[in-house]
């Protein structure tokens, strides 16, 4: 199986190599979340529990959605609105597609740049979380890393319209 296309433009290939190693990740940390969650349901029904089990759930479910936005992005997973879209061809269509990725890539770079600096202030303050009294910054700054990784997908897809838009049309 080849991972790049070599016909495929450097950003795509970036954006290919990136989000296919974050969703990687995030399978892992969606294995472990589920296994985490079966151990812990098994040893409550023997009366006992792992301490700060709800904390390490809810930051892997963190880690696995946020690392997963890029990839879901190239397989066109997300919920998108077509209705321009899917009722012209050509130009028009990639108009209204350069439209709709420019406009969500402008609202993901916004979100991942306060994501960021969320990261960063508890950083400096050094947030803990409340059961286990563990950093939380780390977890913040990967979700941020993986809206990064959207913005990048995005990225991708505002170039691939642009591209359809400015070529010379086949007669």
């Amino acid at each position: 199986m080849k991972l790049v296309d070599p016909h495929q433009s450097l950003l795509g290939q970036l954006n290919q190599i990136i989000n296919k190693g974050f969703a990687a990740l995030a399978a892992t940390a969606m294995l472990g979340l589920m296994f985490l969650t079966v151990v812990d349901v098994v040893l409550r029904k023997m009366g006992m529990q792992i301490a700060g089990s709800f904390e390490f759930i809810g930051w892997l479910s963190a880690m696995a959605m946020g690392l997963s936005l890029g990839y879901v992005q190239l397989h066109k997973g997300h919920v998108a609105i077509t209705a321009i879209s899917e009722r012209f061809r050509g130009r028009t269509a990639a108009t209204a597609e350069f439209i709709s990725s420019i406009l969500s890539l402008l609202l993901v770079v916004l979100l991942t740049y306060y994501t960021f600096r969320l990261g960063i202030i508890q950083k400096a303050s050094g947030s803990l979380s409340e059961t286990l009294r563990l950093l939380i910054y780390p977890w913040v700054l990967v979700l941020s890393a993986g809206m990064g990784a959207l913005g990048l997908a995005l990225l991708a897809d505002c170039v691939r319209s642009f591209t359809t838009i400015i070529q010379p049309q086949k007669t």
